[in-house]
């Protein structure tokens, strides 16, 4: 009964995240979420493997001890390095976002050119090939580092600054004839808008949370870990970077305001901030 009305437990090295909060409460109304977005480290993408493991599981160390019942790993990067290593740490789910992302790029190409971008440790660590062509042997991928994208979105850029950059990071992937493109990480959809203008709307863009949701969905029943509390839900939102900010852009993308509180596991002080600082 306890671990049913247990929140769950998301992280991610920034804000991205968000986008993965935002289809477990469409899917899942009534699930309590606990929230760490790792900021004040972010990109994750642009670390060193060692680095990246150390910030991944000191920060879900810190979401099991808080009582989570699942770990929602809302990062591209640390899903590629952390993933099966956590599996085998921890004793409750662990739902990483490279697998539905990939299982949903299947489902939506037609010829099977499936571009990939993402950050350069998630795009070196062949992740999302490896993903897709165990389920589909014949699709082609065409991997693509763009390691400013996530820095576009943690400052805030406005449209006028962020497009050319985002154009011409994307200029290599104009002559591969994809027809489909896996934001492979979780900050990404913040510029959906925008990468679509890019590419033109002949290519399909996958984003990665509505399908992790599901697999949340199925875990938490399968596992029996369905919220029964009938109160309405709790749900806890911590940054080790500006509060100010990151309630900002949560608010612009959940359509709602949050509460957010300064938070950083490296550190032992606890500064509670709902943005009026």
């Amino acid at each position: 009964m306890f671990m049913r009305n247990a929140p769950i437990g998301v992280m991610d090295s920034g804000v991205g995240g968000l986008t993965v909060i935002g289809e477990i409460w469409r899917q899942l109304p009534h699930e309590e979420i606990l929230f760490y977005g790792d900021s004040a480290r972010c990109p994750y993408g642009d670390r060193s493997t060692e680095e990246i493991e150390l910030f991944t599981f000191k920060a879900l160390d810190y979401l099991v001890g808080q009582g989570v019942k699942m770990l929602v790993i809302a990062c591209n990067t640390a899903t590629a390095i952390c993933l099966e290593l956590a599996r085998e740490r921890y004793e409750i789910p662990v739902i990483g976002v490279i697998a539905p992302g990939a299982r949903a790029a299947i489902a939506a190409t037609s010829n099977r050119k499936v571009g990939i971008i993402g950050t350069s440790a998630t795009i070196c660590s062949g992740s999302y090939p490896k993903a897709l062509h165990a389920t589909h042997q014949g699709i082609e991928t065409f991997p693509l580092a763009c390691p400013s994208f996530v820095s576009l979105v943690e400052r805030s850029v406005t449209p006028a600054e962020a497009l050319p950059i985002i154009k011409a990071t994307l200029q290599p992937i104009e002559s591969t004839h994809i027809d489909t493109l896996i934001l492979g990480c979780t900050h990404y959809p913040l510029l959906a808008k925008m990468i679509q203008k890019v590419v033109g709307n002949d290519i399909q863009l996958i984003n990665s949370a509505e399908q992790t949701a599901r697999d949340v969905s199925f875990w938490l029943d399968e596992h029996q870990l369905t919220r029964i509390d009938l109160h309405d839900p709790f749900h806890v939102f911590l940054t080790s970077g500006d509060p100010l900010q990151f309630s900002q852009i949560g608010e612009q993308w959940l359509c709602q305001s949050i509460d957010v509180s300064h938070f950083d596991v490296w550190r032992t002080e606890f500064l509670q901030s709902t943005g009026d600082e």
